[in-house]
């Protein structure tokens, strides 16, 4: 065969080899070398590695799963317990009393007082604004600047203010007088006494007094009375709240006081509202003549008829006045009316401390003074919770036997003197009183 026929044949022979070889490799699919010199795949990294899709009709091995051992369960955290706080200590009514009206003297006898006590914390200073002329009742300058001082010194002080609401005060205005004036504060006419002695308070940076106002207005002794037009004096004192909270700059406290007991009128007639009150006090001292402590609890409009009525009306209560009168030295009033007041927790209470109420700067009370000093010897704001106990005041006199129950005590009624008329003049002006008035007719005869 010619060189060049046999070259040709050749070459068809090597391509015709070349073709069935490149057949075989795709009939064995990836990863299956046929024929030397041909190499695998190149294998993809051991994170990436896939399982590889079989042939159609065939399935592919799986892989075993290894168990995976389950996490051991966590316990929860024991709740924080916090460790008890000690409970804090009772608060004790804030206490003091009125010595003088005047702020240096009057300040300088809360410190003696105090001394008297045993380093006791008094707390109040009290004071009262003459009603004489309504220059004073606005607070004259000088005044209050002693007290204002004292208020400021510390902190927790309390200044406690009465304020008339009328001038010529006690000056024995006549019924229909006090209706006519009531009537015009009650219009509005005294606006601006009491706005300038608003402002006076904020300026002396006591904005935060206790105003005592218009107090004992169930009484018969001031002008600023409520019995000749209870309706007229509601809406007066509502006048005078509304106009000294209308003062920037004030926190004043507005204190409802009236005396304990029946007195001329109930007193909650004069309750002007809840809007306008914020603390509901009581005046409240030993009378009238023979009446017991229990007495005084239980009586109409008494003790217990004044917590009562202030719990009703969601206020605190406060005894700007108390103190001894008509029955003398009492040690067991003083007792039972300071166990009364730590019972009943008042926001404040002032003891009037001169003769015949008081028990520091009047002499003629020994045992009740006694009483006094034991029980408020060294007190704070805060006692231990279990009270130390008083010891009884020994008395040189033998202690009375008290009357079997079946012998009731009926105290005698005198007589009245030869020719002598006594007058009717009603239950309560008898009742404070302590008896009837009698007037002596024997200038007048039918024969003359």
């Amino acid at each position: 065969m010619a060189p060049h026929k046999r070259r040709a044949r050749t070459g068809r022979l090597a391509s015709l080899a070349a073709a069935v070889a490149a057949s075989a490799v795709l009939a064995a699919g990836p990863g299956h070398a046929v024929g030397a010199g041909v190499a695998d795949p190149p294998v993809p990294p051991p994170d990436t590695v896939t399982q590889p899709t079989p042939p159609t009709g065939m399935v592919a091995p799986v892989a075993p799963v290894a168990p995976v051992a389950p996490e051991p369960p966590v316990a929860p955290e024991p709740p924080k317990i916090e460790p008890p706080k000690p409970p804090e200590p009772p608060r004790l009514p804030a206490f003091g009393a009125y010595v003088d009206y005047d702020g240096i003297r009057g300040t300088a006898r809360i410190a003696e007082l105090s001394r008297w006590l045993g380093g006791a914390e008094l707390k109040v200073g009290h004071t009262y604004l003459p009603g004489d002329r309504w220059s004073n009742i606005e607070g004259l300058p000088g005044f209050l600047d002693v007290w204002a001082d004292w208020r400021r010194a510390e902190e927790d002080r309390l200044f406690v203010l009465n304020v008339p609401m009328l001038e010529r005060n006690e000056e024995g205005v006549s019924d229909r007088q006090v209706r006519v004036q009531l009537r015009r504060g009650a219009a509005g006419f005294y606006d601006h006494h009491f706005r300038a002695l608003a402002e006076r308070l904020v300026e002396l940076r006591i904005p935060d007094t206790v105003i005592v106002l218009g107090w004992e207005m169930n009484g018969i002794t001031y002008t600023h009375r409520c019995g000749p037009d209870p309706e007229a004096w509601k809406k007066y004192w509502n006048r005078i709240v509304t106009t000294m909270r209308a003062v920037p700059g004030q926190k004043f406290r507005f204190d409802f006081n009236p005396t304990r007991g029946k007195d001329a009128v109930p007193w909650p007639q004069c309750y002007p509202g809840d809007d306008t009150v914020d603390i509901i006090g009581m005046d409240s001292y030993d009378q009238p003549r023979g009446i017991s402590f229990d007495d005084q609890v239980s009586e109409p409009y008494g003790l217990q008829a004044h917590v009562d009525f202030a719990k009703a009306h969601g206020k605190p209560i406060s005894y700007p006045e108390w103190g001894l009168f008509r029955n003398g030295d009492n040690p067991e009033y003083m007792r039972r009316m300071l166990a009364w007041m730590d019972e009943h927790k008042p926001l404040y209470n002032t003891l009037t401390d001169y003769c015949p109420h008081g028990v520091w700067q009047c002499g003629g009370n020994p045992k009740a003074s006694e009483v006094y000093r034991q029980v408020l010897t060294g007190r704070k704001d805060t006692e231990p919770t279990v009270p130390t106990p008083v010891p009884p005041v020994p008395t040189p006199e033998p202690t009375p036997q008290p009357p079997k129950p079946t012998d009731p005590v009926i105290p005698p009624v005198p007589l009245p003197p030869p020719n002598c008329s006594p007058l009717d003049l009603g239950d309560w002006v008898e009742y404070w009183m302590g008896g009837k008035l009698c007037l002596r007719f024997d200038w007048w005869s039918r024969n003359r």
